[in-house]
């Protein structure tokens, strides 16, 4: 059940028992923990191995509340009235009067292990032993204590005094008053906690750490490149930082133990099993950003500054072809976004529609968003009008004959779409580079169909097209270099960020992001959590801005079971399938927001 969060019934428990905290491992994360308790006034005991690991522990806490004082966040008065509420010591035997220990050292279970069955003979009888693992079976290291009714998972997530949320593991012996008391200490911290039963990653790290191990083997496999893959999910999706970027924040040897621990628990999914490039980067001491190197190459060990290290391009040192107009070929939302796009970058573009009237309606779209955008002070009157001159509208195909670029924006039925290349290649010039918007079907077949495959690609733009910066560039086995290059150079132009990758189901974003969400609908067909507690957990958790569940029912039910259809036919990995709960909504025509109904009720207010 998660605590706190807004909008939700929770239960309401009384004071909890826990007046003092013994944290045990003084690492980034263990740091942290003694940090969120000191700061909401529980007395808080650090302890380490030995003297050095001690004082890089108490360097850890100072530098962290340093910052937030230097920020703003954290008054000089507070920050020592924190440091006041914390002690450290060497040694398990320190912790005999504590309420609570919270165990945060490395994701290795021999190491917990030993550690409980020490805490176990230390520790007063009503202690609470907690781990915060975020992958290992707490009942596996709750049986290593003669308690393990009173051992609990609690895991944070990093930075811990910033991110919100705490799962809240329980096992099947784990008595109620323990994981009441540690839901209302949860609360005393401020914290968003979901409560959830023991099995490989939990949540978060469950719908995760299978996306991150599909990002890198995408980079393994040189399908795209590593700025590339991140700059696709940062500007495709808002997530806060790209998989490669993110790996390297948690660690290449975190990630590592984390994947292989879920694999072995979770069923040997493959999507879990580490990509080989993983373990090779951990045998080679390319841990992340803690040892200066991991994906990317960083200032020093520890710093987040990337230095330098460009990969090499990956479109060919071509001369793009000279693009002057451009054509347009359907009227719907993402065609008319793509006309206002082009206009406003300076190039004279012509829409074609399937009749008179449909290019009427398409042209009044056109011209509302560009007065909104002149009602929000994002474009001036002046610029707006001549972005309105270089527009024409049509409904004849035989209007592109001249043009340099077409991109076509109509249905995703690939028999539509192939008649149309195969028109439009009979009218258009020779070298007039032709494109798709689809987003995912193959490419190749609507370059087949038009005779001239060299000058075809993808441009998929993402919707709304005049907001969003992301076009995905896809190039087939048959697309020209030139042909590659100009349309990389015209999504320049319009100020987009394109990335290129190569022409299979669902380019970068899709064939990251349906997976997961599809993971999410399995973890709640499982009841192993509700959609609310999987959507709080992704979003506090990771930084998401939309839970799966809410983006599913944002992007409809139905697109995104085709889109998973897509994926699990080419590439025939099991854990693509689609998850049956899926198709069940969709054949009951709860197809989310548009149709009032999905994963959740949208038809009251």
């Amino acid at each position: 059940m998660c605590r706190r969060a807004p909008g939700r019934q929770h239960r309401r428990h009384g004071v909890t028992g826990i007046n003092k905290v013994g944290v045990v491992g003084l690492g980034t994360m263990g740091a942290g923990i003694v940090e969120v308790f000191a700061r909401n006034g529980v007395e808080v005991l650090g302890v380490e191995i030995t003297e050095a690991a001690l004082e890089r522990g108490r360097a850890n806490l100072t530098g962290s509340t340093d910052r937030a004082v230097a920020k703003g966040k954290l008054s000089e008065a507070d920050r020592d009235a924190l440091n006041d509420r914390v002690s450290f010591a060497v040694g398990l035997h320190s912790l005999s009067d504590v309420d609570l220990v919270i165990e945060a050292v490395p994701e290795r279970l021999e190491l917990k292990r030993a550690i409980f069955a020490e805490l176990d003979k230390v520790c007063k009888p009503g202690a609470i032993l907690a781990t915060n693992t975020s992958s290992l079976s707490v009942t596996e290291i709750s049986v290593a204590t003669h308690r393990p009714n009173r051992v609990i998972g609690m895991h944070f997530f990093n930075p811990a005094p910033i991110m919100k949320l705490v799962e809240i593991v329980r096992t099947v012996v784990t008595e109620q008053s323990v994981v009441d008391d540690i839901e209302a200490l949860c609360t005393r911290l401020g914290k968003v906690d979901v409560t959830i039963n023991d099995r490989a990653g939990f949540i978060a790290n469950a719908l995760l750490f299978g996306y991150l191990n599909h990002a890198v083997s995408l980079y393994e496999s040189k399908y795209a490149s590593r700025e590339d893959i991140d700059a696709a999910m940062r500007q495709g999706c808002g997530l806060p930082m790209g998989p490669l970027a993110l790996m390297d924040l948690i660690g290449i040897d975190t990630a590592y133990e984390i994947l292989d621990t879920m694999y072995r628990r979770g069923g040997r999914d493959r999507r879990h099993a580490p990509v080989p490039l993983i373990k090779q980067m951990v045998t080679a001491g390319l841990l992340g950003r803690k040892s200066g190197r991991g994906f990317y190459t960083y200032e020093k060990p520890g710093s987040p500054i990337v230095v330098s290290d460009p990969e090499p391009a990956p479109v060919p040192d071509e001369t793009a072809r000279p693009v002057n107009r451009i054509g347009v070929i359907g009227s719907g939302t993402m065609a008319a976004g793509i006309v206002e796009v082009l206009a406003k970058s300076g190039y004279e573009t012509v829409f074609v529609a399937r009749g008179a009237e449909q290019a009427a309606r398409a042209m009044e779209r056109i011209e509302q968003s560009l007065n909104k955008a002149v009602v929000r002070g994002k474009l001036s009157e002046e610029d707006r009008d001549a972005a309105r001159a270089r527009i024409t509208g049509a409904h004849k195909l035989d209007d592109l004959a001249d043009v340099d670029l077409v991109v076509e924006a109509v249905v995703e039925e690939v028999s539509v779409k192939k008649a149309l290349f195969e028109a439009v290649a009979e009218i258009c010039k020779p070298g007039t580079v032709l494109a798709t918007t689809t987003s995912s079907l193959p490419v190749i077949e609507c370059a087949m169909a038009s005779g001239r495959p060299e000058d075809v690609v993808g441009l998929h733009f993402f919707n709304p097209a005049p907001v969003m910066k992301l076009v995905e560039v896809v190039r087939t086995i048959r697309t020209s270099p030139a042909a590659l290059a100009t349309a990389v150079a015209v999504c320049e132009a319009v100020g987009k960020r394109p990335v290129v990758c190569a022409d299979r189901a669902g380019f970068v974003v899709n064939a990251l992001l349906f997976p997961y969400l599809n993971d999410a609908v399995k973890m709640l067909e499982a009841s192993y959590a509700t959609a609310d507690d999987i959507d709080y957990a992704m979003k506090l958790g990771c930084g998401y801005p939309m839970g799966p569940f809410e983006l599913l029912d944002v992007v409809g039910l139905d697109v995104s079971l085709a889109i998973q259809r897509q994926l699990y036919l080419e590439f025939r990995e099991p854990g693509f399938a689609p998850a049956p709960l899926l198709e069940h909504l969709v054949t009951a025509g709860y197809l989310g927001r548009k149709a009032g109904r999905g994963f959740r009720d949208y038809s009251t207010p």
